[in-house]
Formats: structure tokens, C-alpha cells, sequence
């Protein structure tokens, strides 16, 4: 048991992803990545708001579509709250074309969120992102990570991100 704690805690040291930090600072701009607009996108800008951040791979988009659509229902205030997806690219067989026009869809479906081109796994080798999978972080308004979870979330899982979430974008 210490020696999978042990692992945990360098893995979490190694890649820099911890609970309540800050995580190192990412920019996807030009061959690596941007927003869907071409615009660059920087980590940087997690700050001042409450952000939900989703890297997923596409194939998995669907795993967790019940929080997402749970999280719809609080709607929550966007003056206080928003949210990020980025898709990993480069974790897919369908072509970066198709990917393009599914992403632009989606983001005149939802102004709101900021839609993501991650071409190269950066996410996956500077954060540790599982690779092939859904993971989910939520950010407080400092850029802090307050939850992570790689993977379907369970109801549990799905009841304390909500819980982090309220608390958040209420200001407490």
C-alpha cells in the first residue's frame, strides 16, 4: 500500500497536477493546437471565474453526457462560471476535418464554452491527462484544480464535482 501511495504522489509530483495548486502553464497555438476560432489558447486564462475543463478524447465524448447535462440545469451564473473543453486530437481515427466541423457545431450549440484543439497530446504529457479517455477538472477562480477525475464518474463521483462546483460559483 505505501508503495502505491508512493507512485500516486510522484506521478502527481512529476506532471505537476495536484489538488488545490495550480497547474504548470499550457499554450496550444499554431501546430500543437488552438481554439476552434485559430485563436491560441493559454491556461493562463483560468482565473476569475469558476471553470469546469473537460479534455477528452472524441470517441469517449458521450461518457459523462449526464453530468454535463446536469450541470445545464443549475445554470449556472456565466458571470461567475464557465467552461472549457479540450478534445485530444491526436487520440482518434476520425479525421481532423470531420473533428473541425464537429467542433464548430458545437460551439455555436454553446457560445459559452471555449472549444479546444489539443493535436498533439500537450495536456496528456504536461498535466498527465489520461490519454484515450474523459477527464474532468474544475478550476476556483485562483486557477486552483479542486477536483480531477480521469474516466466515467460515478453518481458519487458526479454528486461531489457538483457539490465543489455550487460552492465555487456561490463564493464560498
Amino acid at each position: 500500500m505505501k508503495k502505491v501511495i508512493g507512485l500516486l504522489l510522484l506521478v502527481s509530483i512529476v506532471f505537476g497536477l495536484q489538488i488545490n495548486e495550480v497547474p504548470k502553464r499550457v499554450v496550444l497555438d499554431g501546430k500543437n493546437g488552438s481554439r476552434v476560432d485559430g485563436k491560441a489558447f493559454d491556461t493562463a486564462m483560468i482565473r476569475g471565474k469558476t471553470y469546469l475543463f473537460v479534455y477528452s478524447d472524441p470517441d469517449k465524448r458521450e461518457l459523462n453526457e449526464k453530468f454535463f447535462e446536469l450541470i445545464q440545469q443549475k445554470n449556472f451564473d456565466r458571470d461567475r462560471y464557465n467552461s472549457i473543453a479540450v478534445v485530444n486530437m491526436a487520440a482518434t481515427w476520425m479525421p481532423n476535418f470531420l473533428l473541425q466541423a464537429i467542433l464548430k457545431s458545437k460551439q455555436k450549440k454553446y457560445p459559452h464554452t471555449i472549444y479546444v484543439k489539443d493535436n498533439e497530446k500537450v495536456f496528456v504529457k504536461e498535466w498527465g491527462m489520461a490519454d484515450n479517455s474523459q477527464n474532468i477538472l474544475i478550476f476556483d477562480s485562483k486557477g486552483r484544480v479542486r477536483f480531477f477525475k480521469s474516466g466515467k464518474l460515478t453518481k458519487k463521483d458526479q454528486e461531489k464535482a457538483l457539490a465543489i462546483l455550487q460552492k465555487l460559483v456561490n463564493g464560498k
